[in-house]
């Protein structure tokens, strides 16, 4: 029996003794792996517009900065979901880590970003990037954290323009009647009917099918959009009213940014600026030569004078007054000062 015992003692001693440098490398290994972070991008534009040119970039500097530590997988051309307001709720639910919608949008999530839709608010690009890039932009996109998203940067869409199948359109007059396809915004569907158009929302990835078919004879957008959309097969005439400067968003979800290591944190934060810059570069560019080839396939380009301008800015004052009070005054103030 003692032997026994005796046999028992050493073989437990030699079992642990065997056991603990396994036990010590297991844990090696462990320590020494790194987590990484997926963050797939979702967003309606197709592979030539600015906006997915730049977020190849903005993943090749993300995960070779990285070390590999992230990952990022892109889903163009509304592949995920079919219309902004769709990937925005998914960024907000956790179920999609990041998208680049329209700024319009986000109004229904945050009724402070309705004073970007305010028409003719910006005279050009400069005034635009002042009010988007200094305190007032800053201020609204921390406001967002309140909705569970993180605002990184403002793209750019561009200055949006109206198209139709009817005739140039010189005048709020020319508009009267019209069945017009306006964003998931009510005061941009406010905007038009104060044009005299018979305005509604619709998805933007059904819409060519709905002009093809005449659900709609008009639509606004940017360029850019009319061009990589293909939507000069199924409108006639196009008048670069300039009414909204449409800017794009980079939006994440907030609790996934957060739950990003510093370091990574301040990495999308710069790979976000650098997008930013080079998107809106890219995007002036592509706005010059895509109006030419919208020329060239057919399409009907007008301008606008400045007095014909003046009669749309007139006519949308209705649209000023009514969201005032929702909006607030300071902000709309701040916003327009952005021209001085």
């Amino acid at each position: 029996m003692k032997k026994l015992i005796g046999f028992a003692l050493i073989l437990l001693v030699l079992l642990a003794a065997c056991g603990r440098p396994a036990d010590q490398s297991t844990s090696t290994e462990q320590e020494g792996e790194q987590e990484t972070y997926t963050i797939r991008i979702a967003y309606l534009v197709p592979e030539e517009h600015s906006a997915h040119i730049q977020s190849l970039k903005f993943k090749e500097k993300l995960e070779e900065e990285s070390d590999g530590r992230l990952i990022v997988e892109l889903y163009p051309n509304g592949q995920l979901y079919g219309s902004d307001r769709e990937a925005i709720e998914a960024v907000q639910l956790g179920n999609l880590e990041m998208t680049i919608p329209a700024v319009a949008p986000l109004a229904s999530f945050n009724e402070k970003f309705l004073v970007f839709d305010l028409p003719f608010l910006f005279n050009d690009y400069d005034a635009a990037y002042t009010a988007l890039d200094g305190e007032l932009g800053q201020e609204l996109l921390d406001s967002l954290e309140q909705n569970d998203l993180k605002g990184l940067v403002f793209g750019e869409n561009g200055f949006r323009h109206v198209s139709n199948n009817d005739k140039p359109i010189q005048s709020p007059e020319d508009m009267e009647g019209l069945k017009l396809r306006t964003l998931e915004n009510p005061l941009h569907t406010d905007t038009f009917k104060a044009f005299g158009a018979n305005a509604s929302p619709f998805a933007f990835g059904e819409l060519y099918t709905a002009l093809q078919q005449g659900t709609y004879d008009a639509m606004e957008c940017p360029i850019s959009l009319y061009y990589t959309n293909k939507f000069y097969e199924v409108q006639d005439y196009l008048t670069l009213t300039g009414h909204v400067y449409a800017a794009a968003i980079l939006l994440a979800n907030n609790d996934f940014y957060n739950s990003l290591p510093k370091d990574l944190q301040q990495l999308v934060m710069e790979a976000s600026e650098e997008f930013k810059n080079e998107q809106r570069a890219l995007a002036q560019q592509q706005d010059v030569e895509f109006l030419e080839q919208l020329k060239a396939e057919g399409m009907q380009v007008n301008d606008l004078t400045a007095e014909q301008r003046d009669e749309f800015r007139q006519a949308a004052q209705s649209v000023y007054e009514k969201y005032e009070s929702q909006i607030g005054k300071d902000l709309i103030d701040r916003a327009l000062a952005a021209n001085e």
